[in-house]
């Protein structure tokens, strides 16, 4: 292991971005030569490669070495490592899938992985229908394959057992905020409903779990884990509801631009139900006239910002962000954890909930 991820004074999270990088390349370099070797469709492994070279911010992963650490890391990291490198290709199969769910044109800036392997057949429905098809099988095989991560990352068997554990209940949690996004009837001012999602979706698989498997490589005790979750659910939550914001407004400086995306779905965010809670009847109803259609334009759009600002939903999404970064601050500040671990999670609290892009 390099010092930047063993040092005790700081987590070079920077290292150790690159050190799971090298764990996953590794990986699908040796799952390129074992299709090769059967005949397999190497352009799979490709396709996945090409998508976790795309970006990415690798929060999950960071936050499950930040949980080693907090645990007081063994100095072995090798397998914390492996589980960390997991957690990027579950997102990588979540991600996939997700856009397949919303039929996004793009993601990171290049076209989203259903979308690239459809042009590959031509322009036609039956080519879009099985683009979507192999974008299907790709994500099922980048879920596959973290689970092959995950169970060969070199663990005791006590320790295996719990991190499988705290793994599926991820995974439980992630479908089950996916089916209840995807179910959703339309525009809903249900605050408390849209929070659910956020937190089942996001906030558990985002910070709360990934901080926990990391603890439990290291052998955790239940008040550290119970610690990654008053830390973990706050700051998933702040990290989700800043995304939603930027989807609709974008950032200040410019870095992040408005879309159209979560307003064509009718996505159920907080700042939508905000909104649609604290809206007049005529903006009430030309939120739900806008809002979900699938042609709405750059016009319409500049109309439901301009609802959603007079209202005060913006700013109250603001505030409830900025009260969750303060409350992880809060623990944070109270919890005993080492000193480097500490620093790292003010500062990827700072990150996930201010970033701009």
């Amino acid at each position: 292991m390099t010092s930047g991820v063993m040092d005790a004074q700081e987590i070079d999270l920077g290292a150790v971005r690159e050190q799971v990088d090298a764990v996953l390349e590794d990986f699908l370099a040796s799952k390129a030569r074992a299709a090769t070797g059967r005949a397999h469709p190497v352009e799979v492994v490709d396709t996945l490669r090409d998508f976790l070279a795309a970006g990415g911010k690798r929060i999950r992963a960071l936050l499950c070495v930040v949980g080693w650490h907090a645990a007081d890391r063994d100095e072995d990291a090798a397998a914390v490592l492996r589980v960390a490198a997991s957690l990027e290709l579950f997102v990588a199969f979540a991600l996939i899938h997700d856009d397949i769910m919303d039929d996004s044109a793009t993601r990171r800036g290049r076209p989203a992985v259903h979308r690239a392997l459809g042009t590959r057949l031509g322009p036609s429905a039956r080519a879009e229908r099985l683009g979507a098809g192999g974008a299907l099988l790709v994500g099922n095989l980048a879920l596959i394959w973290a689970q092959e991560l995950l169970h060969t990352a070199p663990l005791s068997l006590e320790r295996r057992r719990r991190v499988n554990a705290l793994y599926d209940a991820m995974l439980e949690e992630v479908m089950y905020g996916q089916y209840v996004d995807v179910m959703g009837t339309g525009p809903d001012d249900d605050v408390d409903a849209a929070l659910q999602i956020v937190r089942y979706k996001t906030a558990t698989a985002t910070v709360q779990r990934p901080l926990q498997l990391g603890a439990s490589v290291a052998g955790a005790e239940d008040a550290t884990l119970d610690l990654c979750t008053a830390v973990g659910l706050p700051l998933g939550e702040a990290f989700q509801i800043r995304d939603d914001l930027l989807d609709v407004f974008g950032s200040t400086d410019g870095a992040c631009t408005p879309g159209l995306g979560d307003l064509r779905e009718g996505k159920r965010t907080v700042l939508l139900a905000l909104g649609l809670g604290a809206a007049t009847p005529a903006q009430r109803r030309r939120l739900r006239d806008l809002v979900g259609r699938v042609d709405l334009d750059e016009h319409g759009a500049a109309e439901v910002r301009a609802i959603l600002e007079a209202t005060g939903a913006r700013r109250r999404t603001e505030h409830m962000i900025a009260s969750r970064y303060e409350q992880v601050l809060r623990v944070l500040k109270t919890a005993a954890l080492p000193p480097a671990a500490s620093r790292a999670l003010h500062g990827l609290a700072l990150t996930a909930t201010r970033y701009t892009s």
